[in-house]
C-alpha cells in the first residue's frame, strides 16, 4: 500500500497525514538544497556565459546525516545514477514491524550540463585543434596520388606494369616481399599523419579536461510517473506491506493489524519528521 492514500481506513489516514508532513518537510530541505548560484561559463564558441548551479554534494551530505539519524532503519546509503545528462540521488529505508514493513524513497532528480572553464586556454586549444585539423586533412589528400605513383613506380622496378585490378591482387597475395617494400615506402608519409592525429587526440583530452557540469533541478514534488519522464524535481513516498510467508503483499486489510504495531509504525512515522525538522 502506497503511502499518501486515499484510503478511509482510520490508521491509514493518519499515516497519511504524517506522510503528507514529511513530504512537506523533505521539500523545504530541497527548496534549500537547490537553491542556484550564479556561476560563469565559457560556450564552445569562446563566449562567456551567465549561468546558474546547485551543489549535488549537499544534498548527499542531507541523505547521509538523515540515515545516520535513522540508525533502526535498514538502508543501502545513498545512490546516485547517471543516464548521459540526467542524474539522480536518491535514499531507500525500511523497518519492519511485526508482519509489516514500512518502507521510504526520498530522491531528487535534476539535469548535468557541460560548459567549459572561463580559461582562454580553451580557444587556444581550439585554433590548435583547427590547425592541426587541416593539417592532417592536406596531408591525406597529397600522399593518396603520391602513395599510387610511389606504387606504381614499385611495381614497374619488379615487372609488373599495366596489370589489371585482380591480376595485380594476385601478385601482392602471392609475393610477400613486394608487399613489405611498397609498406615500407608507405610508412614515413602514415607516420607523419599518425604523429598528427595522435597530437589532436591529446589536444581533444586536454580540452574534455576544462569542461566543468552546471546542475539544474526544480524544487516541485514529482510522482514516479514524472520521474521516469525525466522530468526534475523530488520524489517522497512510502509503502507499507504485509510480510506473509517470506513474501510481501501490499493489499491488506489495516483492520486486522494489532493496536501496538499500528502504534509503533505511526511512531516511526514521527520519528522522521522528527529527523526532518532540523
Amino acid at each position: 500500500m502506497q503511502i499518501p492514500s486515499n484510503s478511509t481506513d482510520p490508521f491509514i489516514k493518519s499515516m497519511t497525514e504524517k506522510g503528507e508532513k514529511i513530504r512537506s518537510l523533505f521539500l523545504e530541505h530541497v527548496q534549500n538544497l537547490a537553491k542556484r548560484v550564479p556561476v560563469k561559463v565559457m560556450l564552445g564558441d569562446g563566449s562567456v556565459s551567465d549561468q546558474e548551479s546547485f551543489d549535488p554534494l549537499a544534498v548527499r551530505q542531507f541523505y547521509e546525516i538523515m540515515l545516520k539519524k535513522l540508525s533502526d532503519w535498514t538502508n543501502h546509503g545513498v545512490s546516485v545514477t547517471n543516464d548521459k545528462d540526467l542524474r539522480r540521488c536518491f535514499i531507500k529505508f525500511e523497518i519492519k514491524e511485526g508482519s509489516y514493513i514500512l518502507s521510504s524513497h526520498m530522491s531528487i532528480q535534476y539535469h548535468a550540463i557541460l560548459f567549459y572553464k572561463t580559461d582562454h586556454k580553451v580557444i587556444e586549444i581550439q585554433q590548435k585543434l583547427v590547425e592541426l585539423t587541416d593539417k592532417i586533412k592536406e596531408l591525406q589528400e597529397k600522399i593518396k596520388p603520391q602513395s599510387d605513383k610511389m606504387i606504381e613506380e614499385k611495381l614497374k622496378q619488379k615487372g609488373y606494369e599495366n596489370m589489371d585490378h585482380q591480376k595485380l591482387f594476385e601478385v601482392l597475395f602471392e609475393q610477400d616481399g613486394i608487399t613489405k617494400e611498397l609498406a615500407e615506402s608507405l610508412q614515413s608519409a602514415e607516420l607523419q599523419i599518425n604523429d598528427l592525429i595522435n597530437k589532436r587526440d591529446s589536444l581533444f583530452q586536454e580540452l574534455d579536461n576544462m569542461l566543468i557540469e552546471i546542475y539544474h533541478t526544480n524544487s516541485v514534488m514529482i510522482d514516479e510517473m514524472r520521474m521516469i519522464a525525466a522530468e526534475e524535481g523530488c520524489l517522497c513516498n512510502f509503502n507499507l506491506e504485509y510480510i506473509k510467508n517470506n513474501s510481501s503483499e501490499g493489499n491488506f486489510n489495516p483492520k486486522r493489524m494489532s493496536t501496538k504495531v499500528k502504534n509503533d509504525l505511526l511512531k516511526r512515522m514521527d520519528d522522521l519528521i522528527k529527523v526532518l525538522e532540523f
